[in-house]
């Protein structure tokens, strides 16, 4: 049986997929240009896990939903502190506001859902989304990373996106 991804979902995972490709293609991001992708990556992931926290009557999804608001904060944390150290600024650049406006769209759209929908919708964006992420970091992100303890910190926090898409993958199982 084929699954029907929702349009949000794919959207999201084709603009941070394309986008990071792309920039791959064009010799890849700077850090200062990295480190915008990487605090925008997790916002967006912080925003839609709040709204699902706040929105869900599921108790495996509101579980699902704090454990990206924590864990996403988290990482930003890092990477802020990170470029803090560095005197590294975060630059704008199309991904990171590819990466805005698909994660405005998914909320705008999870905003007019509710019960299963709403679940089954978040939760198969994020599946996407996290697959998305981890093409990023392995094929643009970590290989473009010039500075050393950015590419570790890219390279740190992959086992826990990696985990994260397991953890979505299974309950977007238990959801059908």
């Amino acid at each position: 049986m084929t699954r029907r991804l929702p349009l949000a979902a794919l959207a999201a995972a084709a603009t941070l997929s394309l986008a990071a490709h792309a920039a791959h293609a064009a010799e890849g991001p700077n850090d200062a240009q990295i480190a915008a992708i990487v605090v925008t990556a997790n916002q967006v992931d912080v925003d839609a896990g709040k709204l699902a926290a706040g929105r869900t009557k599921s108790a495996t999804v509101k579980a699902f939903a704090q454990q990206m608001v924590t864990d996403h904060s988290g990482v930003n944390k890092m990477a802020v502190d990170l470029v803090t150290k560095l005197k590294v600024k975060p630059q704008d650049n199309p991904t990171a506001q590819s990466l805005q406006k698909g994660g405005d769209d998914n909320l705008a759209k999870l905003r007019t859902l509710d019960g299963a929908a709403f679940d089954k919708a978040y939760v198969d964006h994020e599946v996407d989304y996290h697959v998305a992420v981890l093409d990023a970091l392995d094929q643009v992100l970590i290989p473009s990373a010039s500075n050393a303890e950015l590419k570790a910190l890219l390279v740190k926090v992959r086992p826990a996106i990696d985990a994260h898409l397991q953890h979505a993958r299974h309950l977007q199982g238990a959801l059908k």
